[in-house]
């Protein structure tokens, strides 16, 4: 739901009534990950998709069917051997779905809403919902939880329940993935929780005002990062040299580093190749608990960097983090491409991708981050 979080905190302020279809659980290929969301209000407008457009048509009259009835259920869409173009989806995996009303006056519309409005600013909001477990549960009814544990809304089970889901849902939200947790109910009645959780947007910090970083900004902008571009030349690093930052800082790169709290998320990017920036920067960034440290040289360079930094007192260990030549071997000569092979490294590191070409392998071409199929708290699958 919270994947079409602006629309649906416009449509709550409008007083629409709507039912939203969330994808629950992912098997094998498929388009879209749990947390992926479409939205019909009551005169038929759609927002959000679940499958890319394999199954969108059967899930639209699925939520045009629970406004209906004003009851909540559960749809698994797959591939169709016995007939190719039946409802399903031809990547081959299968998707799970639930479908929720929210009309103005229920119980969880207030909370839908507020974790809708706070996605949208770009807050720390984790929403919980039953997915699976006694019917009378199930999408009924909603919890919001904070990071430190604190929640508002009830998933109908008892205290106890919404003190676990809440506590679920903030460590998801700290680490800021989606994903299903199993839990038990006053009665001992299995739960399978879907928690979407959202985050403000990862870092990536761009050292060295160059034009690589320029088009390395607009890559990382693309792909939903909060991008930072730091240089210690005022000359070089003025905003309208970087039109796709969100901020241009002039300082010394290991000073503004020292002044950034980071999670793992973030990716930093060395640009400068100058051994009185780098060896500085890279002995903090390389200790930070980051997702991914990249610098820019030749492999000359790099050499020489790796002596400087061993000399600064990096461990073997620590100096293994470092992606240097930076990149994905694409052949890439101008900035954009180069900015294309920085941004795919990024993202095979977070995903768990090994770089090389799908033609010929067998590995899953969706991935949870970490790569694999996202699983995540108690037993369930996700």
């Amino acid at each position: 739901m919270l994947d079409i979080a602006a629309e649906l905190a416009a449509w709550c302020r409008d007083g629409r009534d709507f039912a939203v279809a969330t994808v629950t659980a992912v098997h094998g290929s498929a388009p879209r990950p749990p947390g992926a969301a479409m939205a019909v209000d009551a005169g038929g407008l759609a927002v959000g998709s679940v499958s890319g457009g394999c199954v969108e048509g059967a899930v639209y009259e699925l939520c045009r069917e629970a406004l209906d009835t004003g009851v909540s259920r559960t749809q698994r869409f797959g591939y169709q051997d016995a007939d190719a173009f039946a409802v399903g989806l031809t990547c081959g995996g299968s998707v799970e779905v639930l479908v929720t009303p929210l009309p103005a006056a229920a119980p969880a519309r207030r909370i839908a809403a507020a974790a809708c409005e706070a996605a949208a600013g770009g807050g720390a909001a984790a929403l919980a919902r039953v997915v699976a477990g006694p019917a009378e549960l199930l999408g009924g009814g909603a919890l919001l939880a904070a990071q430190d544990g604190t929640h508002t809304g009830t998933l109908n089970g008892g205290a106890a329940l919404d003190r676990a889901a809440a506590a679920e849902a903030a460590a998801l939200l700290r680490a800021g993935r989606t994903g299903t947790v199993g839990l038990a109910d006053a009665d001992g009645a299995r739960v399978t929780l879907l928690v979407e959780a959202n985050v403000p947007p990862p870092r990536l910090l761009v050292f060295g005002a160059v034009d690589f970083a320029a088009a390395l900004a607009e890559a990382g902008a693309f792909l939903g990062h909060r991008v930072t571009v730091c240089d210690a030349r005022p000359v070089f690093a003025t905003p309208e040299r970087f039109p796709g930052a969100d901020e241009v800082i002039v300082d010394w790169p290991h000073r503004y580093l020292d002044t950034q709290s980071l999670d793992g998320r973030a990716a930093v990017c060395v640009l400068t190749h100058d051994a009185r920036f780098d060896v500085p920067l890279l002995t903090r960034a390389l200790r930070l608990p980051v997702a991914y440290i990249g610098a820019m040289g030749s492999r000359r360079t790099h050499a020489d960097r790796l002596a400087r930094l061993r000399e600064a007192g990096l461990t073997a260990r620590e100096l293994a983090r470092l992606r240097s030549p930076i990149g994905l071997d694409l052949g890439a000569s101008t900035p954009r491409e180069t900015a294309l092979a920085i941004a795919a490294e990024i993202v095979a590191v977070r995903r768990g991708g090994s770089g090389v070409p799908l033609t010929g392998t067998t590995v899953p071409i969706h991935r949870a981050p970490g790569g694999g199929q996202e699983r995540i708290g108690a037993p369930a699958t996700g």
